[in-house]
């Protein structure tokens, strides 16, 4: 797949989930994905758990997620994204972690919907609980989840089709500005 065709389908598809494992291998490639992003002086902050037993996700999902990501308990595989602040570059007071982080998640993301898997970026996380479950140290702050999965019915294509066909985006002109601001592009 080409990488403009993976952005343009890639959708968040978080109540289309299937039970059916997810293979070690494409995990692997998926969290390489992310390995490769670029960071801040090539900082790296970025640390991954990959919670994968029914069991793990249950208890995971029931204790410290929202009541509006309780759906993603239905998959195999939830990917939990951290960083250690103190890992950071911060350059003119202004931090980079959580950018960098971002750049490695949406690789991890694009790889997923190039192998035919759906995810959703979850951020409505109890954090408090989230590292007790986990046992993750104190000074390392969660900054995104998203569950990994089959889609429940059909290939990725077919159950992208309905969240694609919603999809609004704001025209270039209101985004995007020449040589200054609001100067038309």
């Amino acid at each position: 797949m080409e990488t403009l065709r993976a952005i343009n389908k890639r959708a968040s598809l978080k109540t289309r989930l299937s039970a059916r494992d997810v293979e070690q291998e494409k995990i692997a490639k998926i969290l390489d994905a992310a390995r490769l992003a670029p960071s801040a002086r090539n900082r790296q902050p970025w640390r991954f758990i990959v919670v994968k037993s029914k069991e793990a996700v249950d208890t995971l999902v029931s204790r410290a997620f929202s009541e509006t990501n309780l759906v993603a308990g239905e998959a195999p595989v939830i990917i939990i994204a951290c960083a250690n602040p103190g890992d950071d570059i911060v350059i003119g007071g202004r931090e980079y972690y959580l950018f960098d982080v971002a750049l490695a998640v949406e690789n991890m993301l694009l790889a997923a919907t190039d192998l035919g898997l759906v995810t959703h970026p979850m951020t409505g996380v109890n954090e408090d609980e989230l590292k007790k479950i986990l046992d993750i140290p104190h000074e390392v702050r969660f900054v995104v989840a998203t569950p990994l999965a089959y889609p429940a019915e059909g290939s990725y294509d077919e159950a992208a089709q309905e969240r694609l066909s919603q999809r609004t985006r704001k025209d270039l002109q209101e985004l995007v500005y020449s040589n200054e601001w609001g100067r038309p592009f």
